[in-house]
């Protein structure tokens, strides 16, 4: 049986991933709760969020951020239901613009003329990923997205060595996704 594809399934699966409080010190986001950073939290707020705000935290009020930030607002919802899974824990761990580049470079890379990833779902970008799924499949576009996140988290850790702390976790989560 093929479990159904909500968003609050998608929702459930990053609560999973990303568990409770966390403060790494290598954790380029600060002080984390559910998922949500400092700053994320201190937008939803209005002000700024206190460590303590961020530790008390609900959940859910981090599944409100999560759907309104990271799947509505960037219009994922939009895309094949096959692919918002992972391009919705994309759009949590990197933001939704970075998430979006990796599905549109895909879809570049594949030929379809949608101009250039520019990080936005548009017409052109969800006329294409509806064209690449109906042709080729959702599990081979998946696997290239699962690809392209752990490509960039590599390109991270070459860049900024100290990150090289999180690589297994993010390239297990990205792999996570895969479709076999």
């Amino acid at each position: 049986m093929t479990k159904t594809i909500t968003v609050d399934s998608i929702i459930d699966t990053i609560l999973k991933n990303e568990g409770g409080y966390v403060n790494h010190v290598a954790d380029r986001g600060g002080p984390t709760n559910f998922g949500v950073t400092q700053r994320v939290y201190s937008e939803f707020l209005g002000r700024p969020a206190s460590i303590d705000d961020v530790k008390n935290m609900k959940i859910e009020t981090a599944r409100q951020i999560f759907k309104n930030n990271y799947y509505l607002k960037p219009k994922l919802d939009r895309l094949p239901l096959e692919l918002q899974p992972v391009i919705t824990d994309a759009s949590v761990l990197y933001g939704h613009p970075r998430a979006i580049i990796f599905l549109q470079n895909i879809l570049l890379a594949a030929g379809h003329k949608i101009g250039k990833a520019d990080g936005v779902i548009g017409p052109a970008t969800i006329l294409a990923a509806e064209t690449y799924v109906k042709d080729q499949g959702a599990k081979k576009l998946v696997n290239l997205y699962c690809d392209e996140r752990i490509a960039f988290c590599q390109r991270i850790v070459a860049s900024r060595p100290s990150q090289k702390v999180f690589l297994k976790g993010w390239t297990k989560r990205a792999n996570s996704f895969r479709v076999k």
